[in-house]
């Protein structure tokens, strides 16, 4: 009966799940095959895969010097690493989404719920308006933005382990006690700061932007997020355990303790990254999970990489709505992800049931 609970779904079986990932890689591919003709620039289509194919021909034989003028600028250097980043991040937040809501057993959850985002926050908020952590150079911002959400994280692993070995409940009510205290500081600090021009820079980072992409930041995010993507899909059995509890998963012998603390340190060194490179950006580690599981089912084996599809997917277009919606404007991101994540959360929440897995 439990293993039937983590397979429930509208596409159950693996050929199902193995035809659906094949098609999500094609429609990835053609998502940022279509989604680089779009652009505040009208640029012919002809001219944009012009640029690229013989940009990579280029890079291929070895002359990666190539390439001059504004419209090779436009696509190579502004179009191209925003949309890298956007899959990468959008799959970052997706898979971190689901190992989260399985840590805390919990459909609320997201990648920021045990405090990372509000880490982050302080972080970032801390180095814009008193300048601290100007030693890391020009991006001291993002990186500081990164060193919040990591060392709440382990805040967050260290309370929870105080008077005993931490759990689900533990891990949440420290992630939401600490999330509270880093927004109590983050306040205070723009209280104190007196700075306009600072405030309005928070204010932008905290909304979320992927204008300031380049192909040095996409290398580092993609690496990280690869990595732990890559990690989390060989421990599908163990996440799935996750959902029984832990009473269930003694008894067939796995402790879950050191898992929930390794997982947790894993999704914020991603989210990490992702809030270093594009800021905040709800919602996309809550819905695209959600959405997944309805269809396939919550066994980890296929929700994993398929959420992390969906959330490129996603991203990618959201990108695109952002920059072709308001004529002569870009929208944050992040702006948009929360006007779209919101209702369809509701929504999904007001006319499906589904077993989240475990006792449900």
């Amino acid at each position: 009966m439990k293993e039937q609970k983590t397979t429930r779904g509208f596409l159950r079986g693996t050929p199902a799940a193995a035809l659906s990932i094949l098609v999500l890689l094609v429609l990835l591919v053609l998502s940022l095959l279509g989604a680089v003709t779009f652009g505040s620039t009208d640029i012919p289509i002809g001219d944009v895969y012009g640029v690229i194919s013989q940009k990579l021909y280029h890079l291929l034989i070895g002359d990666g010097s190539w390439g001059s003028g504004s419209l090779f600028r436009a696509i190579w250097y502004i179009r191209l690493p925003r949309l890298i980043l956007a899959m990468a991040i959008g799959a970052g937040l997706a898979t971190c989404g689901v190992v989260m809501q399985a840590i805390v057993k919990n459909p609320l959850a997201d990648p920021y719920v045990l405090g990372i985002s509000s880490g982050a926050s302080l972080g970032a908020t801390a180095a814009i308006l008193l300048g601290v952590g100007t030693v890391f150079g020009s991006n001291f911002v993002g990186v500081m933005a990164f060193l919040g959400a990591f060392v709440i994280s382990l805040a967050v692993v260290g309370l929870a382990n105080i008077g005993g070995r931490a759990n689900s409940v533990k891990l949440l009510l420290a992630g939401t006690a600490l999330s509270s205290v880093c927004s109590a500081f983050s306040s205070f600090i723009v209280y104190i700061a007196h700075d306009r021009e600072g405030m309005q820079t928070v204010t932008y980072w905290m909304m979320g932007a992927l204008g300031g992409a380049t192909w040095e930041t996409d290398l580092v995010v993609l690496l990280v997020v690869l990595a732990g993507i890559g990690f989390f899909l060989t421990q599908y059995r163990t996440l799935n355990l996750m959902l029984f509890g832990d009473e269930t998963s003694i008894t067939l012998g796995t402790d879950l303790h050191k898992w929930r603390q390794l997982y947790l340190l894993v999704s914020a060194a991603i989210v990490g990254f992702a809030v270093y490179a594009a800021g905040m950006i709800g919602f996309v580690g809550l819905v695209i999970p959600h959405v997944v599981r309805m269809f396939f089912g919550t066994d980890h084996k296929r929700l994993l990489p398929i959420s992390a599809l969906t959330g490129a997917i996603f991203l990618i277009w959201a990108d695109v709505a952002c920059r072709t919606i308001i004529p002569g404007q870009e929208l944050p991101i992040g702006i948009l992800t929360s006007m779209i994540g919101a209702p369809c959360f509701i929504y999904l929440m007001a006319r499906k049931r589904y077993g989240f897995g475990g006792g449900d």
